[in-house]
């Protein structure tokens, strides 16, 4: 049996106020953004690193098994 005076779930009481979320700060996006970004550079710089010292390691190895006996990187003076 239903109830004549119960109302359905599916409709909202307009004398009931949505309960606010509260304000997200305009801080909170910006920081992950600016850590996000910092990710991003680090990443960057250990794949640059990595790139110079693999490039070199493989010019290393190019010179030894190509015969030569003195492949030491000689900087010019400055």
């Amino acid at each position: 049996m239903s109830q004549p005076d119960s109302k359905p779930d599916s409709t909202p009481d307009p004398a009931e106020k949505p309960k606010a979320s509260p304000k997200r700060q305009s801080g909170d996006n910006r920081r992950g953004a600016v850590a996000g970004l910092i990710i991003a550079a680090v990443i960057l710089a250990v794949g640059l690193w990595l790139a110079r010292d693999l490039t070199a390691a493989s010019k290393m190895q190019d010179c030894f098994m190509s015969g030569r006996r003195n492949c030491d990187v000689i900087e010019p003076a400055r």
